[in-house]
């Protein structure tokens, strides 16, 4: 079974950057990895998505250019960098894992979630 633990949210002023880190356990290797968020009000939204195996991440047009998906095989670990942050980027951001390759960004596990505030 796949248990997933995101770190790193927080606090920032709108234009900072933030790095969140998940560390799975289980079933890491050649699998799809990713971040979702939702706002209060606002329906759970894709993020980014990354195949541990290799090959190009994605990352969604409402932040392309400012996120980056990236992952550290040794450690079992993807990171979301969140840079040039705005105010609309405020929700808590889940870590998700799902088998094979990354083909939606529908996940079949979630991790607790981590919340990133954004202040203007």
């Amino acid at each position: 079974q796949v248990q997933l633990v995101e770190s790193g949210g927080g606090s920032v002023q709108a234009g900072g950057s933030l790095r969140l880190s998940c560390a799975a356990s289980g079933y890491y290797t050649n699998n799809c990895m990713g971040w979702l968020r939702q706002a209060p009000g606002k329906e759970r939204e894709g993020v980014a998505a990354i195949y541990t195996g290799g090959g190009n991440p994605y990352v969604a047009d409402s932040v392309k250019g400012r996120f980056t998906i990236s992952q550290d095989n040794a450690k079992n670990t993807v990171y979301l960098q969140m840079n040039s942050l705005k105010p609309e980027d405020t929700a808590m951001y889940y870590c998700a894992w799902s088998s094979g390759y990354c083909r939606t960004l529908h996940f079949a596990i979630e991790g607790q979630g981590t919340q990133v505030t954004v202040s203007s």
